[in-house]
Protein backbone atom coordinates (compact mmCIF):
# COMPACT_ATOMS: atom_id res chain seq x y z
CA UNK A 1 0.00 0.00 0.00
CA UNK A 2 1.48 3.42 -0.93
CA UNK A 3 2.19 5.82 1.96
CA UNK A 4 -0.47 8.48 2.63
CA UNK A 5 -0.09 11.68 0.65
CA UNK A 6 1.83 14.32 2.59
CA UNK A 7 -0.46 17.15 3.64
CA UNK A 8 0.45 20.84 3.77
CA UNK A 9 -1.80 22.60 6.31
CA UNK A 10 -0.65 26.01 5.07
CA UNK A 11 -2.31 25.75 1.65
CA UNK A 12 -5.85 26.42 2.89
CA UNK A 13 -8.13 26.20 5.89
CA UNK A 14 -9.68 23.12 4.27
CA UNK A 15 -6.21 21.52 4.26
CA UNK A 16 -5.71 22.51 7.90
CA UNK A 17 -9.05 20.85 8.71
CA UNK A 18 -7.91 17.74 6.82
CA UNK A 19 -4.63 17.55 8.74
CA UNK A 20 -6.48 17.79 12.04
CA UNK A 21 -9.03 15.17 10.96
CA UNK A 22 -6.32 12.72 9.90
CA UNK A 23 -4.43 13.16 13.20
CA UNK A 24 -7.59 12.50 15.20
CA UNK A 25 -8.47 9.43 13.11
CA UNK A 26 -4.98 7.96 13.43
CA UNK A 27 -4.99 8.66 17.15
CA UNK A 28 -8.23 6.66 17.39
CA UNK A 29 -6.58 3.82 15.44
CA UNK A 30 -9.20 3.74 12.69
CA UNK A 31 -8.96 3.42 8.94
CA UNK A 32 -10.85 5.83 6.71
CA UNK A 33 -13.38 3.06 6.04
CA UNK A 34 -13.90 2.43 9.76
CA UNK A 35 -14.42 6.13 10.46
CA UNK A 36 -16.79 6.41 7.52
CA UNK A 37 -18.86 3.52 8.88
CA UNK A 38 -19.24 5.29 12.20
CA UNK A 39 -20.61 8.55 10.73
CA UNK A 40 -21.94 6.92 8.42
CA UNK A 41 -20.62 8.13 5.06
CA UNK A 42 -18.55 6.60 2.26
CA UNK A 43 -14.88 6.22 3.18
CA UNK A 44 -13.81 8.06 0.02
CA UNK A 45 -15.51 11.17 1.42
CA UNK A 46 -13.27 10.91 4.48
CA UNK A 47 -10.30 10.77 2.12
CA UNK A 48 -11.46 13.92 0.33
CA UNK A 49 -11.89 15.75 3.66
CA UNK A 50 -8.41 14.73 4.80
CA UNK A 51 -6.83 15.90 1.54
CA UNK A 52 -8.53 19.29 1.80
CA UNK A 53 -10.29 18.72 -1.51
CA UNK A 54 -13.75 18.88 0.02
CA UNK A 55 -15.25 20.44 3.14
CA UNK A 56 -17.84 18.36 5.00
CA UNK A 57 -21.37 19.64 5.57
CA UNK A 58 -21.86 21.14 9.01
CA UNK A 59 -23.78 18.15 10.39
CA UNK A 60 -21.10 15.72 9.18
CA UNK A 61 -18.36 17.87 10.72
CA UNK A 62 -20.22 17.91 14.04
CA UNK A 63 -20.58 14.12 13.87
CA UNK A 64 -16.87 13.71 13.12
CA UNK A 65 -16.05 15.96 16.06
CA UNK A 66 -18.20 13.89 18.41
CA UNK A 67 -17.07 10.46 17.19
CA UNK A 68 -13.38 11.41 17.32
CA UNK A 69 -13.64 13.14 20.70
CA UNK A 70 -12.29 16.41 19.29
CA UNK A 71 -13.96 18.46 22.05
CA UNK A 72 -15.26 21.03 19.55
CA UNK A 73 -11.95 21.60 17.73
CA UNK A 74 -13.23 20.34 14.36
CA UNK A 75 -16.48 22.27 14.76
CA UNK A 76 -14.61 25.49 15.57
CA UNK A 77 -12.27 25.03 12.62
CA UNK A 78 -15.22 24.32 10.30
CA UNK A 79 -16.97 27.52 11.44
CA UNK A 80 -13.79 29.54 10.92
CA UNK A 81 -13.20 28.12 7.45
CA UNK A 82 -16.73 28.97 6.38
CA UNK A 83 -16.58 32.48 7.86
CA UNK A 84 -13.26 33.38 6.26
CA UNK A 85 -12.97 31.54 2.95
CA UNK A 86 -9.76 32.36 1.07
CA UNK A 87 -10.01 34.16 -2.22
CA UNK A 88 -9.66 31.82 -5.17
CA UNK A 89 -6.50 33.58 -6.37
CA UNK A 90 -4.76 33.29 -3.01
CA UNK A 91 -5.89 29.68 -2.56
CA UNK A 92 -4.40 28.79 -5.92
CA UNK A 93 -1.28 30.78 -5.12
CA UNK A 94 -0.61 28.72 -1.99
CA UNK A 95 -1.01 25.52 -4.00
CA UNK A 96 1.51 26.77 -6.55
CA UNK A 97 3.86 28.06 -3.84
CA UNK A 98 4.04 24.59 -2.30
CA UNK A 99 5.14 23.10 -5.68
CA UNK A 100 7.42 25.84 -7.02
CA UNK A 101 11.11 25.23 -7.65
CA UNK A 102 11.83 28.98 -7.79
CA UNK A 103 10.06 32.12 -6.55
CA UNK A 104 11.06 35.60 -7.70
CA UNK A 105 9.29 38.34 -5.77
CA UNK A 106 9.09 42.12 -5.74
CA UNK A 107 7.41 43.40 -2.56
CA UNK A 108 6.21 46.98 -2.40
CA UNK A 109 4.79 47.23 1.13
CA UNK A 110 5.82 44.35 3.38
CA UNK A 111 8.31 41.55 3.91
CA UNK A 112 7.15 38.37 2.09
CA UNK A 113 5.20 35.97 4.27
CA UNK A 114 7.84 33.24 3.95
CA UNK A 115 10.40 35.52 5.65
CA UNK A 116 8.20 37.19 8.28
CA UNK A 117 8.76 36.84 12.01
CA UNK A 118 5.78 35.99 14.17
CA UNK A 119 5.59 39.47 15.72
CA UNK A 120 5.88 41.21 12.34
CA UNK A 121 3.25 38.91 10.79
CA UNK A 122 0.88 39.59 13.68
CA UNK A 123 1.21 43.35 13.28
CA UNK A 124 0.74 43.18 9.51
CA UNK A 125 -2.43 41.11 10.02
CA UNK A 126 -3.69 43.40 12.77
CA UNK A 127 -3.29 46.50 10.63
CA UNK A 128 -4.66 44.93 7.42
CA UNK A 129 -7.68 43.29 9.11
CA UNK A 130 -8.86 45.75 11.79
CA UNK A 131 -12.30 44.10 11.88
CA UNK A 132 -10.92 40.69 12.95
CA UNK A 133 -10.96 39.56 16.57
CA UNK A 134 -7.67 38.68 18.27
CA UNK A 135 -8.25 34.93 18.02
CA UNK A 136 -8.90 35.25 14.29
CA UNK A 137 -5.65 37.15 13.85
CA UNK A 138 -3.79 34.40 15.70
CA UNK A 139 -5.27 31.75 13.39
CA UNK A 140 -4.09 33.68 10.36
CA UNK A 141 -0.63 34.24 11.84
CA UNK A 142 -0.30 30.51 12.54
CA UNK A 143 -1.33 29.69 8.97
CA UNK A 144 1.23 32.14 7.58
CA UNK A 145 4.04 30.77 9.73
CA UNK A 146 3.12 27.22 8.71
CA UNK A 147 3.81 28.15 5.09
CA UNK A 148 7.50 28.58 5.97
CA UNK A 149 7.83 24.80 5.86
CA UNK A 150 8.24 25.12 2.08
CA UNK A 151 11.74 26.53 2.73
CA UNK A 152 12.61 23.67 5.08
CA UNK A 153 12.15 20.89 2.55
CA UNK A 154 15.09 18.63 1.69
CA UNK A 155 15.29 20.32 -1.71
CA UNK A 156 13.88 23.82 -1.04
CA UNK A 157 12.95 26.23 -3.82
CA UNK A 158 15.02 29.25 -4.76
CA UNK A 159 13.56 32.38 -3.15
CA UNK A 160 14.81 35.62 -4.72
CA UNK A 161 13.27 38.71 -3.14
CA UNK A 162 13.48 42.37 -4.15
CA UNK A 163 12.24 44.65 -1.36
CA UNK A 164 11.27 48.26 -1.88
CA UNK A 165 13.06 50.60 0.51
CA UNK A 166 9.66 51.49 2.03
CA UNK A 167 9.36 47.91 3.29
CA UNK A 168 12.53 48.31 5.33
CA UNK A 169 12.13 51.91 6.49
CA UNK A 170 8.66 51.64 8.00
CA UNK A 171 8.99 50.34 11.60
CA UNK A 172 6.02 47.97 11.52
CA UNK A 173 5.13 47.08 15.09
CA UNK A 174 7.73 49.46 16.51
CA UNK A 175 11.51 49.51 16.64
CA UNK A 176 11.98 46.18 18.47
CA UNK A 177 9.69 44.23 16.15
CA UNK A 178 11.24 45.76 13.05
CA UNK A 179 14.77 45.19 14.26
CA UNK A 180 13.96 41.52 14.82
CA UNK A 181 12.45 41.35 11.32
CA UNK A 182 15.51 42.88 9.67
CA UNK A 183 17.75 40.48 11.59
CA UNK A 184 15.57 37.63 10.30
CA UNK A 185 16.09 38.86 6.72
CA UNK A 186 19.85 38.93 7.22
CA UNK A 187 19.83 35.41 8.67
CA UNK A 188 17.62 34.10 5.85
CA UNK A 189 19.93 35.58 3.22
CA UNK A 190 22.73 33.31 4.46
CA UNK A 191 20.93 30.28 3.05
CA UNK A 192 22.12 29.06 -0.35
CA UNK A 193 18.58 29.19 -1.78
CA UNK A 194 17.65 32.70 -0.58
CA UNK A 195 18.72 36.02 -2.13
CA UNK A 196 17.57 39.44 -0.91
CA UNK A 197 17.90 42.71 -2.81
CA UNK A 198 16.87 46.25 -1.92
CA UNK A 199 15.32 48.67 -4.40
CA UNK A 200 16.24 52.10 -2.93
CA UNK A 201 14.16 55.23 -3.32
CA UNK A 202 17.10 56.69 -5.26
CA UNK A 203 16.35 54.26 -8.10
CA UNK A 204 13.35 56.46 -8.93
CA UNK A 205 10.35 55.18 -10.85
CA UNK A 206 10.24 51.53 -11.83
CA UNK A 207 8.21 48.96 -13.75
CA UNK A 208 6.34 47.47 -10.75
CA UNK A 209 5.03 50.63 -9.12
CA UNK A 210 1.46 49.31 -9.35
CA UNK A 211 1.99 46.65 -6.62
CA UNK A 212 3.81 43.46 -5.74
CA UNK A 213 4.77 40.80 -8.29
CA UNK A 214 5.63 37.13 -7.75
CA UNK A 215 6.89 34.87 -10.54
CA UNK A 216 6.64 31.15 -9.73
CA UNK A 217 8.63 28.56 -11.70
CA UNK A 218 8.02 24.79 -11.78
CA UNK A 219 10.72 23.28 -13.94
CA UNK A 220 8.91 21.59 -16.85
CA UNK A 221 5.54 23.30 -16.21
CA UNK A 222 4.90 26.90 -17.38
CA UNK A 223 5.55 29.81 -15.04
CA UNK A 224 2.68 31.62 -13.35
CA UNK A 225 2.51 35.14 -11.89
CA UNK A 226 0.73 36.32 -8.75
CA UNK A 227 -0.14 40.02 -8.51
CA UNK A 228 -1.04 41.98 -5.37
CA UNK A 229 -2.23 45.56 -5.15
CA UNK A 230 -4.03 46.70 -2.02
CA UNK A 231 -6.87 44.23 -1.40
CA UNK A 232 -6.88 43.05 -5.03
CA UNK A 233 -5.06 39.87 -6.06
CA UNK A 234 -4.93 37.90 -9.29
CA UNK A 235 -3.26 34.80 -10.68
CA UNK A 236 -1.89 35.11 -14.22
CA UNK A 237 -1.31 31.98 -16.32
CA UNK A 238 -1.75 33.17 -19.94
CA UNK A 239 1.74 32.90 -21.43
CA UNK A 240 1.97 36.32 -23.07
CA UNK A 241 0.78 38.04 -19.87
CA UNK A 242 3.19 35.95 -17.76
CA UNK A 243 6.05 37.00 -20.04
CA UNK A 244 5.14 40.68 -19.72
CA UNK A 245 4.90 40.58 -15.91
CA UNK A 246 8.15 38.60 -15.76
CA UNK A 247 9.75 41.36 -17.82
CA UNK A 248 8.50 43.91 -15.27
CA UNK A 249 10.10 41.89 -12.49
CA UNK A 250 13.37 41.60 -14.42
CA UNK A 251 13.53 45.39 -14.81
CA UNK A 252 13.01 45.86 -11.06
CA UNK A 253 15.58 43.17 -10.30
CA UNK A 254 18.10 44.94 -12.55
CA UNK A 255 17.47 48.32 -10.88
CA UNK A 256 17.95 46.97 -7.33
CA UNK A 257 21.19 46.92 -5.39
CA UNK A 258 23.29 43.75 -5.80
CA UNK A 259 22.78 41.17 -3.02
CA UNK A 260 26.01 41.99 -1.14
CA UNK A 261 25.30 45.74 -1.21
CA UNK A 262 21.70 45.05 -0.18
CA UNK A 263 22.87 43.18 2.92
CA UNK A 264 25.04 46.14 3.92
CA UNK A 265 22.04 48.42 3.30
CA UNK A 266 19.83 46.34 5.61
CA UNK A 267 22.53 46.39 8.29
CA UNK A 268 22.61 50.19 8.12
CA UNK A 269 18.81 50.29 8.25
CA UNK A 270 18.96 48.34 11.52
CA UNK A 271 21.34 50.94 12.93
CA UNK A 272 19.07 53.76 11.73
CA UNK A 273 16.15 52.25 13.62
CA UNK A 274 17.73 53.32 16.88
CA UNK A 275 17.17 56.93 15.84
CA UNK A 276 13.45 56.41 15.18
CA UNK A 277 11.21 58.57 17.30
CA UNK A 278 7.60 57.63 18.11
CA UNK A 279 5.20 59.15 15.59
CA UNK A 280 3.06 61.93 17.07
CA UNK A 281 0.02 63.55 15.52
CA UNK A 282 0.23 67.34 15.39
Amino acid sequence: MPPPKELDPSTSLAALYGVKLRKLRLRAGWTQRELGDKIPIAHNRIAQFELGKESPPKDISERLDAVLGADGDLTDLWEYAKQFPPTEAFRKYKEYEARAVAMHKYLACSVPGLLQTEAYAREVMRQALPWCAAEEIEEKVAARLARKSVLEKEDPPLLWVVLDEAVLRRPVGGVAVMREQLACLLKASEAANVEVQVLPFAAGGHAAMGGSVTVLSFGAAPNVVYLEGGTLTSMVKERRAVARHSHRYDLVHAAALPPAASIRWIERAMEDLEACEPYELI
